[in-house]
């Protein structure tokens, strides 16, 4: 299964940024902002993750305030993590049950960044898609034979829920549904948008 069980989080490169979907097994948001380009997703012990992302968001405006809201950069949060959960790693005597992403979406089609940090501090550059958590394996199996670049919001989060059932070997329905992403098309400096159960409801519903 993994760490985080049955759980997982499925991050997909979209037309206009990058789409997040997760199963949503309690009122618990596993899918968060960051900054104003970048959104973090975990997986494992939810106090030990959302602890990273507080840790994050503090990073954040600290590199914001200190240089400007530019110079942050999810590489450099994902570096901070890795030195982070490395250090729990081989200095605490347990380590940290977790998984991280953590996604910026670009000026331009093709820029988008998704780094996947692992317990111990292992982090990987990813390309296009990413699945962690329970399953995984087969999660991303499921979403690179089906991927096609350019694919719109809800195409991806239509085949991100159609994994997850198929890895679950059950059908997950709407209100199990949670979903958001970063979109360069928004005229905001903030890009990252949750979306309500009833949009997801209706995507699944198409």
């Amino acid at each position: 299964e993994g760490i985080g069980g049955g759980e997982a989080r499925i991050a997909v490169g979209v037309a206009g940024g990058i789409g997040l979907v997760a199963e949503k097994r309690s009122a618990l948001s596993k899918i968060s902002e960051i900054y104003d380009r970048i959104a973090f997703a975990g997986v494992g012990k939810y106090s030990e993750f959302e602890d990273l992302r507080i840790s994050g968001v503090r990073h954040a405006d600290l590199r914001g305030y200190s240089y400007g809201r530019d110079d942050v950069r999810a590489r450099d949060l994902a570096n901070a993590y890795s030195q982070a959960l490395s250090t729990i790693f081989t200095q605490q005597p347990k380590p940290y049950e977790v998984e991280i992403l953590v996604g910026e979406v670009g000026e331009e089609a093709g820029r988008n960044e998704i780094y996947h940090v692992l317990f111990d501090g292992t982090v990987t550059d990813e390309h296009d898609h990413v699945a962690i958590g329970g399953h995984a394996e087969e999660l991303a199996n499921a979403v690179q034979a089906a991927f096609q670049t350019g694919w719109d919001l809800p195409t991806a989060v239509r085949e991100a829920v159609k994994a997850l059932s198929t890895a679950e070997g059950r059908q997950i329905e709407a209100e199990q549904v949670e979903a958001g992403v970063l979109d360069r098309t928004y005229p905001r400096r903030r890009k990252f948008r949750r979306l309500a159960e009833d949009e997801v409801a209706t995507i699944l519903a198409g």
